[in-house]
């Protein structure tokens, strides 16, 4: 009795959840599309070429849809049993309301395995391949060569190179740009510990310059506290194209990590990011606890259209307390770990109590 219940509950969840998502993911391509209309049309972008840029991009919002989608479908589930007198029945033969949930908690642990799965194989992948679309074929942004670790530029006769950019604060560090003249000889070259950018224009500081002299054959190298240089570039078209952090695993990224910080450089945004991909999964355990809660009470029974608005605002409160917490981590006001992990802890604790005050 005990299996045939759960492969019951497991049999109804996984057909309203695959409805769900796919209902979601199909707006999404919808919406995504029409939303880079005008930029396809502007840079004379194939319709193919144009949905294959948003297809690539599915795993990864599939990944942050499912804790919305389990939610529901929890909901729905037991909404349904609720209404049909499927969970009195239940309960009058002694299956206390724990042993209903357990099903939907190993779906919400199965569900993040597979996020943290997709997130450290496929996400990067075919981020990667989209980001690669969005930047090059379908930006004006063209001397702009951008790597996961590093951003290359090119302005005029100028090659310019970022070891390091912090989107939070918008500085950049271990910069070097080599000047070429007409016959393609490096003609001056700047190294600089750091920069920032202020009215309209780039200041690095602890800067190493050296120019070529033709009369003697050699460099002059002079070393200044400050210089400004022009680049074509601002900081938001930096955030915009340095900040791809979901093109990385969560292996590749605390490498990442690992290396600017050994190099002397702040990670604490990648670091928040790094924690959040881990954190961020674990949501889907807390996500079935609630719905299950939800979908359990005696409102539900006779208004399930209610039930999944509790669940849609439950989501939305959950997701802008994430993003609240996690920039006071980038704002290094919270420790990165901590600035991740305290919504998960939070909500946790308020799906456990709405469980055990259910009826």
């Amino acid at each position: 009795m005990i299996s045939c219940l759960h492969r019951y509950w497991f049999k109804e969840f996984a057909r309203i959840f695959i409805v769900i998502q796919a209902l979601i993911l199909v707006l999404f391509v919808f919406i995504d599309y029409l939303s880079h209309m005008n930029r396809i049309l502007e840079h004379d972008v194939g319709f193919a070429r144009g949905l294959w840029y948003v297809l690539l991009k599915l795993p990864y919002m599939f990944a942050q849809f499912t804790p919305a989608g389990l939610l529901l479908a929890v909901i729905c589930v037991f909404g349904i049993m609720n209404r049909a007198g499927e969970l009195t029945a239940l309960k009058s033969s002694g299956i206390s309301v724990y042993f209903l949930v357990k099903p939907a908690i190993l779906a919400g642990v199965g569900l993040a395995l597979l996020m943290i799965l997709l997130t450290e194989t496929l996400i990067p992948v075919s981020m990667a391949r989209s980001n690669h679309i969005r930047y090059n074929e379908m930006s004006s942004s063209g001397g702009v060569v951008h790597a996961r670790k590093d951003i290359w530029i090119r302005s005029d006769n100028m090659l310019a190179h970022i070891n390091f950019f912090d989107p939070a604060q918008k500085t950049v560090a271990g910069v070097t740009c080599t000047t070429m003249d007409a016959g393609f000889k490096i003609s001056s070259r700047i190294d600089a510990a750091k920069g920032y950018y202020d009215n309209g224009q780039w200041i690095l500081e602890d800067v190493l310059e050296q120019v070529y002299d033709p009369e003697i054959g050699d460099y002059h190298v002079v070393i200044r506290p400050k210089q400004a240089i022009s680049l074509a570039l601002k900081p938001d078209d930096l955030v915009r194209m340095a900040q791809k952090t979901n093109e990385m695993s969560y292996t590749e990224l605390r490498r990442y990590v690992a290396k600017v910080t050994a190099e002397g450089y702040d990670a604490t945004t990648y670091k928040v990011d790094m924690y959040g991909k881990l954190a961020f999964p674990f949501i889907c355990v807390i996500m079935a606890l609630t719905g299950a809660a939800t979908g359990m009470r005696g409102f539900v029974k006779n208004n399930l259209p209610v039930g999944i608005a509790v669940g849609v605002g439950f989501c939305f409160l959950y997701w802008f307390v994430f993003g609240f917490t996690a920039s006071l981590g980038y704002a290094k006001m919270l420790p990165p770990m901590l600035a991740v992990w305290v919504s998960n802890l939070v909500f946790l604790c308020l799906g456990c109590i709405y469980l055990i005050q259910t009826e």
